[in-house]
């Protein structure tokens, strides 16, 4: 296809930006055309145009349009409970002000429960906004309910009747080609260890795996297809990536030993590959697989190998077979979490609340609460988002209500299209905004002095200025989507009220107002956004990671039994930072100055966590403290791994330097008294307690390892 249209099909923004610029004229227009000029309803007319425009231009809901139904139809009562609150506190400045200061906050913040309630804040702020102005109207009420329902629903029932948009992968597709490439990888270690492959090509392998997880990351993935919503199905998604990540890392550690494999754990990694290929399937399909009972038989016979071949063993073998465990019971997490994702319930095995797979268990508000708690915390970049969104819209109302400014829903309309996360990315939005109000105000300005008093010419322009506008200014820029709505604003306004040679002028006044406004609560509430708090953030959850080795390893070693989790501390921490880190992708960047790579700075936490949520369901059901002189060395290590982690805590800090020399091969098994202890204590150690003492060891240095590489 040649041409404009061609063009603008063929980038990248095009084909979304042109069925969404449809999707609102045909909404938008049809309810405001029919009740303005058909029905002499210029107040239902409005309230229709203004119920669909902020769900199809604002509100970025995930999914196809059967996915968006849901979302979209749950506005219409919230809407209705807005619009009436915004007509009703219009009565005064103060009473609105206060309002829409507690409608923003809440709306914003319940953006915590993932893309869907995040994507129609702006619509739900909208919908407040635009009733809470004067003139006082009660009476009106019914007419802007009513419009607003016809707006919704023409909404709903457009985006069912569009053709299908562009849409990006499903997170899962993404995450089955982690798993597949993480299988392909867990072969080639065994291909390695065995002699069979060559260093180069098992480095393609582990190559090819980091490409898709970094593909699989927060801060790759688009916003609506992020697994962040409290559902069990993104719960499920999120600890399979875990899980998968911590394979990929225990392969990693065996292949930088470079010791040969004994044929057990040969067989249990063979085995384990092949349990990641079925999960990888089942994701990619959509469809869970049947549990994999193979690779659940093969760690039991792996077990009774180990228990059996403990006289004789050497640190090294310990280790080794350790790390091939701890390997296959992820990849067993790995599958049931999956499976969990699509639909299936938690296997007899791991039906516990209190186990790794409870969230599946746990009822819907349950799971809400505890993200709604989770985040009631300053360090919470979402909450403080929310506070700053609701600081800028209540402040913005009540000048504007003091100063009796005209038209003071464009203000708030401009505060809340130009708020960013810092005050310094608001402030670069607001140029570009300004060149294009006042691009659009003197067009607009033109067309008035031309057209005069001719209504028709309006309502014939408002199609094409929506349908063009919001289309090439979609692909061309900020700039052009504020001309577009000064444009649209300006010949809506004019069908309702006398045509006024002013309304540009207005308009340009409350873009340069609400950006104002904005710049200034982004100045006085967290200014440099996420950027600001992000290495206190994951230093914080690595610092966590420390306790985390030391609180895990004091219950191991005391049998159990202790109240209290000993990972939720870091799970908390673990949730806050990758909120920090997800939002500081979305930021600009303020220099060119080289950073640390904050994924790989999260390593020791997400190790320490995920290890030790392994070693304490490996230790299920153990009672008994282990022996004295084993204790002494577990502990002795774990204050050795939590150092390690506290160290590089401090260096992202910049309180510290990173002055030990990174060696890749630390802590060998050869010279680890944990490991020498177990060997010279076999014979009078019970063999269960002498598997535990191998597991701590190795997780306990693979997160000591993670805090020295920073990987």
């Amino acid at each position: 296809m040649t041409g404009p249209l061609g063009w603008l099909l063929r980038q990248p923004e095009g084909p979304s930006a042109l069925r969404s610029a449809v999707w609102v004229t045909v909404a938008g227009c049809t309810g405001f055309y029919v009740l303005t000029y058909g029905f002499d309803r210029p107040v239902m007319g409005l309230y229709a145009m203004f119920g669909a425009l902020p769900l199809a231009l604002f509100s970025h809901l995930p999914g196809s349009a059967r996915d968006r139904t849901g979302p979209q139809l749950a506005a219409l009562p919230a809407g209705l409970v807005l619009v009436t609150a915004g007509t009703l506190l219009a009565v005064s400045t103060w009473a609105a002000a206060l309002g829409l200061f507690v409608v923003s906050f809440v709306v914003c913040f319940l953006g915590v429960g993932g893309p869907r309630p995040a994507g129609l804040a702006p619509a739900l702020q909208l919908y407040y906004v635009l009733p809470c102005f004067p003139p006082y109207e009660p009476h009106t009420l019914g007419q802007r309910l009513a419009g607003l329902t016809i707006g919704i629903l023409l909404t709903v029932l457009t985006d069912r009747l569009l053709w299908a948009g562009p849409r990006s992968a499903p997170y899962r597709v993404l995450l089955a080609e982690a798993v597949a490439a993480l299988a392909d990888y867990c072969e080639a270690t065994v291909e390695l260890l065995s002699g069979d492959a060559s260093p180069a090509g098992h480095q393609v392998r582990a190559q090819a795996v980091d490409r898709t997880f970094t593909a699989t990351g927060m801060s790759a993935v688009p916003q609506g297809e992020r697994p962040t919503s409290v559902s069990v199905r993104d719960h499920g998604l999120l600890q399979t990536r875990a899980a998968a990540r911590h394979i990929r890392y225990q392969l990693d550690d065996l292949a930088e030993d470079a010791l040969e494999l004994n044929p057990a754990a040969a067989h249990l990694l063979g085995r384990t590959a092949a349990g990641l290929r079925r999960a990888a399937q089942g994701l990619r399909a959509g469809v869970p697989e049947p549990a994999d009972e193979d690779l659940h038989t093969a760690l039991k016979a792996f077990h009774a190998e180990r228990v059996g071949s403990l006289t004789g063993a050497t640190p090294v073998r310990l280790r080794q077979d350790a790390v091939t465990r701890v390997a296959a019971e992820s990849a067993l997490v790995a599958d049931e979490a999956a499976r969990i994702a699509l639909g299936t319930a938690p296997g007899v095995r791991r039906h516990r609340p209190d186990g790794p797979f409870g969230y599946a268990v746990l009822p819907w508000y349950t799971l809400w609460w505890r993200r709604l708690r989770l985040h009631l915390t300053p360090h919470s970049v979402l909450l403080q988002n929310a506070l700053r969104t609701a600081l800028a819209l209540g402040g913005a109302r009540l000048i504007v209500g003091l100063l009796d400014v005209p038209h003071g829903f464009w203000v708030l309309l401009a505060t809340l299209s130009l708020m960013r996360t810092s005050a310094a990315d608001t402030r670069a939005a607001l140029v570009p905004a300004l060149i294009g109000t006042a691009a659009g105000a003197v067009l607009a300005t033109l067309l008035l002095l031309a057209v005069g008093q001719n209504t028709a010419f309006y309502a014939a322009a408002t199609p094409v200025v929506l349908l063009v506008g919001f289309t090439v200014g979609t692909v061309l820029g900020p700039a052009w989507i504020q001309g577009a709505m000064t444009l649209l604003l300006v010949l809506l306004f004019t069908q309702i009220l006398p045509p006024d040679v002013h309304l540009p002028a207005i308009r340009f006044l409350a873009v340069l107002g609400g950006g104002g406004i904005g710049a200034l609560a982004g100045l006085l509430a967290w200014p440099r956004g996420a950027r600001g708090q992000l290495r206190y953030t994951i230093s914080d959850f690595t610092v966590q990671g420390a306790r985390t080795a030391r609180a895990v390893t004091a219950r191991l070693c005391a049998g159990g039994g202790a109240d209290g989790d000993p990972l939720r501390a870091g799970h908390q921490a673990m949730a806050l930072a990758q909120a920090v880190y997800v939002q500081y992708r979305t930021e600009r960047p303020r220099s060119a100055a080289p950073e640390p790579h904050w994924e790989s700075a999260m390593m020791p936490g997400y190790q320490s966590l995920t290890g030790g949520e392994l070693v304490l369901l490996g230790a299920n059901g153990r009672c008994g403290p282990l022996p004295p002189e084993a204790v002494t060395h577990l502990t002795a290590l774990a204050d050795r791994t939590a150092a390690a982690c506290l160290r590089a805590a401090a260096v992202l800090r910049g309180e510290a330097e990173q002055s030990e020399p990174v060696a890749t091969h630390a802590y060998p098994a050869q010279t680890s008294p944990v490991l020498r202890c177990a060997v010279q204590q076999a014979a009078g150690t019970p063999p269960l307690d002498l598997l535990l003492i191998a597991d701590t060891e190795a997780w306990l240095t693979a997160v000591a390892r993670s805090a020295r590489l920073g990987r």
